[in-house]
């Protein structure tokens, strides 16, 4: 007697997918690659035991009725190609059996589909950073992911993701965890929720906040020329995003009020993050330097920091690790975004306050502007420790 189990298995095998493609003129058809998750490796074709891309032709399926070879096209798409095979299958075990197939997934939604359609609504809504970063994870995603259907995900898929991610994409912590939430945003626009629970998220370290010390930057500028030293001071005494930076005018700059502004520029499309404008005060030291800059400045470029051609100016972390090899410093430790971290983490221990620090960067919440700040260990600090409990002495 032959279980239902070990019948399914052989139909699975009856039922052939293969690739027609033309080579040296001649149609023909050969067998499709699988990944590793089973799913169909698309627009490659086994000839022999080479794998051969095919980017043309149609997929079709291979596979015995009633003692009758039989073959039919099924378009040109891998994933709708592997649909078409598991329906086949499904038809022909029930057909063994006596069964009626339902034709169910006509109701799902196929997985590919969907992750198109999301990614349309993202690139419509979102910036393009956002974009990039659903795209790559979902690509992660349906690289993992063995399901056709989005109805059909489990737990278990998504813990095979964040495993896939881990080992097979060598993704650290950090990003493993920020993929993982994309694809849960993802499936809860589908209206799937509830597949996880707290603990099965990946976990990550949340690392200290790193910064510049004073030694650190006044060895950088020391090594600049004029210009170098604009940039990074720049950098270090606006808080502002390399984004932000990159697109600023000098009609943001307000040298008499001493303040810098980040605001929305739609001849180069581009927003501010979040879509929020700010307004950020600078330091006298700032304003001197953006005068003489300003005075030779070409008056028919309204960008503040261009290249020769009025573009905004891309390679400003290059030229930060150029000036602090210069400095005979460690340029790996140089990054642009350490700048902003050292701007609020300076401005609140120097006693300005958490909600005024979080307008300067940008912020929608103040747990946010708290990330950047980095704990207070310098003497000062230390004697505040020892005067707190100084009234204990001796007891």
């Amino acid at each position: 007697m032959v279980s239902i189990g070990s019948a399914t298995a052989t139909m699975k095998q009856a039922v052939t997918l293969l690739r027609q493609v033309k080579l040296d003129g001649i149609w023909k058809r050969y067998p499709v690659v699988l990944n590793r998750n089973g799913s169909i490796k698309a627009n490659v074709v086994l000839i022999g035991d080479k794998e051969v891309a095919a980017s043309e032709g149609n997929y079709i399926l291979d596979w015995y009725e009633n003692g009758k070879r039989m073959r039919k096209s099924v378009g040109k798409d891998a994933a709708d190609a592997q649909v078409a095979k598991e329906r086949k299958v499904a038809e022909l075990e029930a057909a063994r059996t006596g069964l009626t197939v339902m034709n169910a997934d006509s109701t799902k939604r196929l997985l590919k589909t969907a992750v198109a359609d999301y990614l349309d609504e993202i690139k419509l809504t979102k910036k393009p950073k956002t974009l990039s970063a659903y795209t790559t994870a979902l690509d992660y995603f349906t690289e993992s992911c063995p399901k056709n259907y989005v109805e059909d995900i489990e737990r278990k898929d998504l813990l095979k993701f964040t495993a896939f991610l881990r080992d097979e994409k060598e993704q650290a912590p950090r990003s493993v965890h920020n993929k993982f939430a994309n694809v849960m945003g993802f499936l809860k626009a589908q209206g799937i929720r509830g597949l996880m629970g707290k603990n099965d998220w990946p976990q990550y370290t949340e690392e200290e906040t790193e910064i510049y010390e004073h030694e650190d930057t006044d060895a950088l500028f020391a090594a600049c020329d004029a210009k170098e030293r604009l940039w990074f001071e720049f950098f270090l005494m606006t808080g502002m995003r390399e984004q932000e930076v990159m697109h600023v005018y000098w009609s943001d700059v307000n040298l008499k009020a001493a303040t810098v502004k980040v605001t929305h520029k739609p001849d180069y499309n581009w927003t501010p993050k979040a879509y929020k404008e700010r307004t950020i005060p600078i330091p006298a030291a700032l304003v001197t330097r953006l005068q003489e800059a300003k005075a030779k400045h070409d008056a028919k470029c309204p960008l503040v920091f261009p290249t020769a051609g009025c573009r905004p100016k891309l390679n400003f972390l290059d030229d930060l690790k150029a000036v602090a090899e210069r400095a005979s410093l460690k340029p790996e430790n140089f990054y642009l975004h350490k700048f902003r971290a050292t701007f609020a983490t300076w401005h609140l221990w120097n006693g300005t306050d958490l909600r005024t620090v979080q307008s300067w960067m940008g912020h929608t919440d103040l747990a946010s502007t708290l990330r950047y700040l980095k704990p207070n260990r310098s003497q000062a600090a230390r004697d505040k420790v020892n005067t707190a409990f100084s009234a204990n002495d001796g007891q």
